[in-house]
């Protein structure tokens, strides 16, 4: 499964050219997860994958998301596919700014989680962690307890060393190396 979605993201995601990545760095290439994310085998991918990494680590969660926009769908997946094998991790949304409006709250989905939830923060793409690290740092704040990071993709460009500097367990689903293997293969994926 791991390998198929290597390919799925290959094929969906992967980008060569001339690119800044939100780190400020500059790239030969990009990896635009929403293709996959947004599309349901890829979520269903992410998904499963992500559920038995946790399992399998014998990670205790509470719950699931991440920062805005990259996190969202992927929280989304993995707690639909947690819930089909009776886990209740609800998902929640750690947005840029606070809310413009009415409750004002950076973090969305607060009242499915209680006081020192063990939460799985996710991502997309982890290049230096930062994202993740400024959900992470607004999650303890308001009183919670991240415990881990999961990228569905690892650049290895400092992100480990970063979030395990900071307390946490780092998963990845894939590598950027066997996306790009993948995309070698060139094998066809349904639309």
């Amino acid at each position: 499964m791991k390998e198929k979605l290597a390919r799925f993201i290959a094929q969906k995601s992967y980008r060569e050219g001339d690119f800044t990545l939100a780190s400020g760095k500059k790239s030969p290439f990009y990896i635009d997860l929403k293709a996959t994310t947004l599309h349901p085998e890829g979520a269903w991918l992410i998904g499963r994958l992500a559920v038995q990494t946790i399992k399998d680590a014998g990670l205790v969660v509470d719950a699931v998301g991440g920062m805005t926009l990259g996190a969202d769908p992927i929280a989304t997946a993995v707690s639909l596919v947690a819930r089909d094998e009776a886990i209740l991790w609800p998902a929640f949304i750690v947005r840029k700014e606070p809310k413009g409006h009415g409750t004002a709250r950076y973090i969305e989905g607060t009242e499915n989680l209680t006081a020192g939830a063990r939460l799985l923060v996710v991502e997309d793409v982890a290049t230096t962690g930062g994202s993740s690290l400024r959900a992470v740092e607004r999650l303890r704040e308001a009183g919670y307890n991240p415990v881990a990071v999961l990228a569905v993709v690892d650049r290895d460009e400092g992100a480990r060393t970063a979030f395990e500097a900071a307390g946490l367990v780092f998963f990845a689903l894939a590598t950027l190396e066997e996306i790009k293997n993948a995309a070698n293969k060139q094998e066809s994926i349904p639309a």
